[in-house]
Formats: C-alpha cells, structure tokens, sequence
C-alpha cells in the first residue's frame, strides 16, 4: 500500500523526534526474520527502552539529516530497521547484539555513537557499556575508597599504640 505524503512527513518526524533524542543507533538488516521474529524483538525493545523502527530508506535518510546521526546515511540500503538508545548509550546495541545471537538472519550494518559512524564490529564496545546504575555504582565505590582508606589509617594508629604497649607489658613480665 503507498504512503501518502501527509503520512511520510508524520514517519520522517516522528523517526526524527526520537533521533534528536537518542544517545546511540544501531541500523540492522532484518531480511530473513519472521513476523514472530520481529514482534519478539519489538517488545524486548520496549522494556529496554530502546525505540525500534522499520522504516524505508529514503524516509529514513531525511529523518537523520542535520542530527548527529548522518553519519549513517550511506548505511541505509536494503532492509533496514533502526534501533535507538534513548535512556542508556549501549542499551540498543545490547538489544540487537542479544537478539542477533538467537536469529543469525539479523545483521547488524553499522552504529553510531556522538555523530561518529562505526563498523559492525564495533558493536561489542558499545555493548559493554555500563548503564546508568553501574555507572553510579561504580562511581560511588571510587568516591568512598579514599575515605574508606582515611578510616582505616587513622584506626591504625590507635591500635599501633596498643600492640606496642602490650608488647612492652610482655617484655617485663617475661
């Protein structure tokens, strides 16, 4: 069925809307996954947070003009889905990465990372990205460690002290 033209500018601005807002995309081919497939895919896409979506080339190719993401024009040829990460930079890699393990008809083309183009094989780096909770986390334990260590000198003395005397104690008993 042919879009009408009122229907591919409300496409180029919704995929717009959500490019203006992602942190990460990662442009997939899909030829070869079943409908089953994809609707799997879809909802593990919406309880990650990842906004996903087929959309033609062309629609596509004026949605991401002027964003960071224009790098991925030249990627968009074929059967394309689009995923983007909108609250955590590797969640969409994770989605597609993970997905693509189970459903080797899933190819990922190409990402994109703060309007720099990478290669398929580069997925694994944004993959590893911590989320925003280990990345608290981990800054937390680095904040507290310096003063774990203050805690621990400044205990040390006092016990210092003590060993030193109960060896002196020991000393002249003996």
């Amino acid at each position: 069925m042919a879009l009408r033209l009122e229907d591919k500018k409300a496409i180029v601005a919704e995929v717009n809307e959500a490019v203006s807002s992602a942190l990460s995309a990662v442009i997939a081919d899909y030829r070869g996954l079943s409908v089953s497939d994809m609707t799997e895919l879809r909802k593990k896409a919406r309880a990650d947070g990842v906004y996903l979506r087929v959309v033609r080339n062309t629609l596509a190719r004026r949605a991401v003009e002027g964003t960071e993401f224009e790098c991925l024009k030249d990627t968009l040829v074929g059967p394309t889905i689009i995923a983007l990460s909108i609250e955590d930079p590797g969640s969409a890699a994770r989605l597609i990465k993970d997905f693509a393990k189970e459903h080797d008809k899933l190819e990922v083309k190409a990402l994109a990372v703060g309007g720099v183009a990478y290669g398929a094989h580069e997925i694994d780096r944004l993959a590893k990205l911590p989320t925003r909770e280990q990345a608290l986390g981990m800054l937390a334990s680095v904040l507290q460690a310096p003063v774990t260590k203050l805690a621990q000198t400044l205990n040390e003395v006092p016990g210092k002290f003590v060993r030193v005397v109960a060896a002196v104690k020991d000393q002249k008993a003996a």
